[in-house]
């Protein structure tokens, strides 16, 4: 067998070995990229027992198997008790996670920015006689857990409070804000508001 044949089927090998390992997807590249339904169990009083549930789905990009992006929406479809307003809500949250170890169940940290959406219908007759909206952006922090389902989905956990951000002149502005820990001149600077907290639940499947 001469030396140049040999060299061929080593080059061959080389090449065909790149090709395998180029298809075959690995462990962290299944699980990318998840998205899936979610829960929220939103409390606009910390002392307050009572909660509002919401619906809506998350997205999640995971670029390193410490780091995670999380992209949600919520909403919820309400009469007021009168039933002279129709009340939607679309909360919209963007957060990071991060994890400090990796195992079947995966403790995490979180913190992010959310923008929140209120539209309120004026009702008479059951017709919509008047419309407003409201905006808010605000800040949110948190601590949770997956539950990994197998390779490619998770079962999460997670409680968050949420700070939102206050515009002049707004009701909240002396009396709503409850003080972050260390953090005092950053919330002044940032005009926030402390507006409860809210678990969320939800299941998350990767491709």
């Amino acid at each position: 067998m001469s030396q140049a044949f040999i060299r061929r089927l080593r080059r061959l090998a080389v090449v065909a070995a790149a090709l395998l390992v180029g298809l075959t997807p690995s462990r962290l590249e299944a699980q990318s990229f998840g998205i899936g339904p979610r829960f929220a169990f939103v409390r606009g009083d910390v002392s307050s027992d009572a909660s509002t549930r919401y619906s809506g789905g998350l997205l999640r990009v995971r670029p390193s198997p410490r780091i995670a992006l999380e992209f949600s929406l919520d909403y919820r479809n309400h009469l007021n008790e009168s039933l002279t307003e129709r009340i939607k809500d679309y909360p919209i949250q963007g957060s990071l996670l991060l994890y400090p170890v990796r195992a079947t169940v995966s403790p995490y940290v979180l913190g992010g920015i959310g923008w929140y959406r209120q539209r309120v219908d004026t009702l008479a007759d059951d017709l919509v006689v008047g419309s407003t909206t409201s905006r808010k952006t605000g800040y949110h922090a948190g601590i949770g857990s997956d539950l990994w389902l197998g390779r490619r989905a998770t079962l999460h956990v997670d409680y968050r409070y949420t700070f939102i951000g206050r515009q002049n002149g707004d009701a909240d502005a002396a009396s709503g804000a409850v003080p972050i820990p260390g953090l005092g001149f950053l919330q002044d600077r940032l005009r926030l508001s402390h507006k409860g907290s809210m678990w969320t639940t939800g299941l998350t499947v990767y491709f």
